[in-house]
């Protein structure tokens, strides 16, 4: 499958990044890299599902680890 087109949900983020809701959360609001979630339906109250794009994450997990190498 596409990872361009696949959509995972904020678990697989966590497992993927070993890092917790809250943090991403907070990263969404402070760390203008970590990718954006895509809202999955028409609503705008707190708690409407989200999804984020599977190539965006593994992108950010990359850059992470280059910046490691970097240092």
């Amino acid at each position: 499958m596409n990872t361009d087109l696949r959509i995972i949900r904020i678990r697989e983020v966590e497992a993927l990044t070993a890092l917790k809701r809250s943090t991403i959360y907070k990263k969404l609001s402070t760390d203008k890299t970590f990718p954006r979630p895509i809202p999955l339906s028409d609503s705008n109250s707190r708690g409407a599902p989200v999804g984020f794009v599977l190539s965006e994450v593994l992108a950010w997990i990359e850059s992470r680890i280059e910046k490691r190498e970097d240092r």
